[in-house]
Order: structure tokens, then sequence, then C-alpha cells
């Protein structure tokens, strides 16, 4: 160990294939990104669609507020992993939805339309209670640095581990079917087991592989087979898409603003719980990258992976 940095020694070369600093083929980079991308597509679609549904929104509005969670994960992605100024950890750390945020957030927006307020008013409360909320964790992450006794790698690993379990339950439903799944009484059917169990099979197994091409496609090829697979099995349907348009244009605060201190509260709190969730998944990042995860370049990250206002 480097005493002065207190940066431990790792050896991930067996592991990582390409380092935080290496520049890889552009065939080989396009392949990761490529599935970096359908690996996280479900996970950021996701918590938008079972808002949207709570809410009782329409096709077009609910198109238009995943079509935003993709593009708002794309821009802050881009700045994480390219650190502009203070802002960004200049790690691959992919920025998504987090499902932490579902239970209040669908609480305040039940809340709004049962008080007489409108699917798009309740939207408008969560997206302003959600930026104001968002200035907690930017404060919180002026201040990582001096809480260097508490946030130590015990810490964070043990915040990583909770990250993984929580979202166990969410591949499970998804394994099973989805959401929709259960509430049309088809989950955990024969055909979604094998179809999920399928994919994770040639994941795992091309994962294994000696080729680095698959091993770094692994997760795409698995993906698009299972999509394939479905197609054939009709569990695909188009036919709600074709009246929607093909581009969605962001417009900044379509819907208003909204405010209410009871759902302020309840989601100021998450925002403080996703801080430490943020430092787990850039601590994460760090590791398997063979970065360090405790001294100066560590918390320097982490300050501006959290600070990222998105």
């Amino acid at each position: 160990m480097d005493e002065q940095n207190k940066q431990p020694t790792r050896n991930f070369k067996a592991e990582v294939i390409y380092g935080l600093n290496d520049r890889p083929p552009f065939v080989e980079a396009f392949l990761a990104a490529l599935q970096h991308v359908l690996a996280v597509f479900v996970g950021i679609i996701t918590p938008p669609l079972i808002i949207c549904n709570a809410f009782g929104l329409g096709i077009e509005d609910t198109s238009y507020i995943v079509s935003m969670s993709l593009f708002i994960s794309g821009v802050a992605t881009f700045i994480q992993a390219k650190k502009i100024g203070p802002i960004g950890s200049g790690l691959l750390s992919i920025q998504g939805t987090s499902f932490t945020f579902l239970g209040p957030i669908i609480g305040a927006g039940m809340a709004a339309i049962s008080g007489g307020a409108s699917p798009t008013e309740a939207l408008a409360l969560v997206f302003g209670v959600a930026l104001a909320g968002s200035f907690i964790e930017m404060i919180l992450s002026r201040f990582l640095d001096q809480a260097r006794k508490i946030i130590t790698p015990l810490v964070t690993g043990i915040v990583v581990t909770l990250i993984g379990l929580t979202l166990v339950k969410v591949g499970i439903v998804s394994m099973g079917g989805g959401f929709g799944a259960m509430k049309s009484g088809n989950f955990a059917t024969f055909q979604s087991l094998a179809l999920s169990f399928g994919v994770m099979a040639i994941i795992i197994i091309l994962n294994r592989s000696k080729n680095k091409y698959l091993r770094m496609s692994s997760i795409f090829i698995g993906l698009l087979v299972g999509y394939i697979a479905s197609i054939f099995l009709g569990l695909i349907d188009f036919s709600k898409l074709k009246d929607l348009s093909i581009i969605a244009i962001p417009m900044p605060f379509k819907y208003g603003l909204g405010f209410s201190w009871s759902a302020f509260i309840s989601i100021g709190i998450i925002y403080i719980i996703t801080t430490i969730e943020s430092i787990g998944d850039l601590t994460a990042t760090s590791t398997v990258s063979g970065e360090p995860i405790v001294g100066d370049v560590y918390f320097k990250r982490i300050s501006g992976g959290v600070l990222i206002p998105f």
C-alpha cells in the first residue's frame, strides 16, 4: 500500500480487457457501448413506465416521458464519463432512473390526484419537487471530502451490496414477465421463465469465452437472441406505436412545475439515500477499473460524480 496516498494496490488485468485510460479500437468500443445501452435500457425505462401507469397517463405522454428519461440518461452519462470542470467522475458510470424514488413519487402523485389534480398536474408536482430535491445531493457532494472517516470501503461496500439486493426483486419480476404480467395473472409462465433463463445462459456462456469479442458483446448477443425469440413467440406488439412520432423533441418544463412540502420531505430523504448509493456505485466502478477507492483522487471523483444535477 502507498502510505502517502493510502491507495491499496490492485491487479484486475485478468478481468479487465481495457483500463480507464485505454483507447480500444472502434469496433470493440462500439460493441461495448451498444451492450451497455441494451443492458441499462430496461432499467431506465421501467420506473417512468410504472409511474406513468400509476398516474393513468396516456400513451403519448408516457412515450414522451420514457424518451426524455433515455435522453437525460445519455446526457448525464456523457458528463459523468467525460468530466466537465468539477462535474463528473471521469468514470464509465451509467446515469439512469432510480427505483428508490418510485414509492415516494407514486405516493406524492396519487395524493395530488386524489385531491383533484390531473395526471399531468401530478407530473408537474413530481418534477418540481425533484428539481428542488436535487440541490440536496449537489450540496452534499461538496462535503464528501470531510466525511472520509465515515465513507470507508467497508461502508461503500455494504451500500453496493444493498443496491444489488434491492435489484434482485426487479430482476425476478422481469424474468417472470414484468409488472404487466403480475396484473394480468400471467406471471412466471413457462414461456417467460424459459426465455429469461435462456438469455441468462447465453450471457453467462459467452462471458466465460476466451474470445474477447464474445465476452465484450455477451449481453448484447443475449438480449438480441431473446428479443428475436420474443418476436417469434408473439410477445412484441408494435401496433400501439404506429400513431406516435418517430422523434421526441425535448421541451423544458412541458408539464410545468409544482411543489408540496410533504412530498418534498419524503423525496428529499430519498436524495440523501441516493447520495450514498451514488458513492457506492462510483466506488464499485473504481474498484473494477483498478482505480483507487481511498485518497484524494477517489474523493475528487465521487464528489464530481455526485454533483451531476440530473
